[in-house]
């Protein structure tokens, strides 16, 4: 026996792998998580992305600006674009051109876009915000599903304590001949039986600290422990109030429901910018433009001679006029060239649509019907919020209730129990009706723990949708 119960003990040690770490408190987890769960990273990420959208449509707003360069040769007969002469030999080539397009007008499409996407940066952060509650509320259950199996463990322990005492009891009576040995193989029986009991609480514990340590994604839960708070039972906020009173506080404060009504507004935005497809649209454009050309050349070396350029009529004498010619020519310069060859040109421009395929229409009618869907997304999530909040006041009603009547059956089996006791070691019991009564207060005591924990939860389920921070 006391070989058994020192494996026993060593077993208990080593499933709980009690060490001098650091214990974690409720909101230290919800903490960690937040700043480590990959799925709130991608929810932020998620964030991130409809802030580019947003950016990327109000820069969309701006006139855009490009410039072009370009360098070549030509060959063969061609008309250079700046000497306007046919070209037969090779011709270097450079042009440098600038345009910039402005949108003057468009139906409002750039505007009400810049819109939505604001609207769907604010739904997407309530979205996350949204996620962030849910994975506070799951690591609550998780914490609470930890304190919950270190008390049935203590349940288990305690138990097995006393039955390990009845053992040493019942061992005096049966040599004393007050009880047939019968009752101690019985006693015994059950004290093994218990050993069981202890040893599955055991690895519920260290399965609900590796639930936990899993949500929060740490590499191990070998060394994680948690901080074992007072939890004291007192009538919630929420069970003062009606599930209706409690449905209008979190209609306007869940940021599902939030996040659901800017989706609306931003389906009617989105029908605004389709419809604009449908109004003319006015542009300016700008350009500026240059070039050099290897064909463009001036003379160089000059040479003035006089020609007969006539005679006068009534006495015949010649007229001359002095005529310059070029011994030899040259590549006009570079930035010569980029200076002469300036142009500059402004264009308006007025698109006014008369039949695209029936696009625009089509677009007009996705719109519409993303409006009904986002509408009846929202409807479903109020709906879905007042069913919930319905049954989580229903679900606290009932497990206070319960915990009340555990509370009263925990009292009498206890005093039941302490009186079988006595007849017991008294040899006034036996051994079968004892381990009745101490079962029915295991019983009892499990009952009643899981009573107080699942009314705890679901308190803290209605202060979740109340909009009451997540504490024990």
């Amino acid at each position: 026996m006391k070989k058994t119960a020192l494996i026993f003990t060593l077993l208990i040690l080593t499933g709980l792998s009690l060490t001098a770490q650091r214990a974690w408190t409720l909101e230290e987890c919800i903490d960690h998580a937040f700043e480590n769960n990959i799925q709130i990273r991608q929810f932020l990420l998620g964030v991130e992305n409809a802030e580019i959208s947003l950016q990327q449509s109000k820069m969309n707003m701006l006139p855009n600006l490009n410039a072009y360069v370009s360098y070549g040769w030509n060959w063969g007969q061609a008309i250079d674009r700046f000497t306007n002469q046919f070209a037969t030999e090779r011709v270097q080539s450079n042009n440098f051109y600038g345009q910039s397009v402005v949108t003057l007008f468009g139906g409002l499409q750039k505007m009400n876009t810049v819109r939505q996407n604001q609207l769907e940066v604010m739904a997407s952060k309530l979205d996350a915000d949204e996620f962030l509650d849910n994975v506070a509320l799951n690591i609550a259950t998780a914490y609470l599903q930890i304190l919950y199996a270190m008390e049935m463990l203590e349940i288990a322990t305690n138990q097995l304590d006393i039955t390990r005492q009845q053992v040493q009891r019942t061992e005096k009576l049966v040599e004393a001949g007050t009880l047939a040995r019968g009752d101690l193989l019985m006693v015994e029986a059950q004290a093994a039986a218990e050993e069981l009991q202890v040893v599955d609480a055991s690895n519920n514990l260290n399965l609900a600290y590796l639930t936990l340590a899993h949500m929060l994604d740490m590499p191990s839960a070998a060394d994680f422990r948690i901080v074992v708070p007072e939890i004291e039972l007192y009538e919630n906020q929420g069970m003062t109030m009606t599930p209706e009173q409690i449905y209008k506080l979190a209609v306007v404060k869940r940021p599902a429901i939030k996040s659901a009504e800017l989706k609306v507004e931003s389906a009617n935005r989105g029908l605004a910018v389709a419809r604009g497809g449908k109004s003319p649209s006015l542009s300016m454009t700008a350009s500026w433009g240059t070039g050099f050309s290897g064909a463009q050349k001036i003379g160089k070396n000059p040479v003035s001679f006089p020609i007969q350029i006539g005679y006068v009529e009534k006495t015949q004498t010649p007229v001359y006029s002095d005529v310059t010619q070029f011994g030899d020519f040259m590549i006009k310069p570079f930035w010569d060239q980029l200076e002469d060859n300036n142009n500059r040109t402004i264009n308006f421009s007025l698109n006014i649509p008369i039949f695209n395929g029936w696009s625009t229409r089509s677009n007009i009618s996705r719109a519409q019907i993303a409006i009904e869907n986002a509408q009846y997304e929202h409807e479903s999530a109020r709906l879905q919020l007042n069913k919930t909040i319905q049954q989580a006041w229903a679900d606290a009603s009932s497990s206070l209730k319960r915990y009340a009547a555990s509370n009263k059956k925990v009292e009498a089996t206890e005093e039941s129990f302490r009186y079988a006791e006595q007849r017991f070691n008294v040899g006034m019991l036996t051994a079968l009706d004892f381990n009745n009564s101490k079962n029915e207060l295991q019983r009892a005591q499990s009952e009643l723990l899981q009573a107080k924990f699942d009314y705890v939860f679901k308190t803290k389920v209605l202060d979740f949708y109340m909009g009451i921070p997540i504490t024990l």
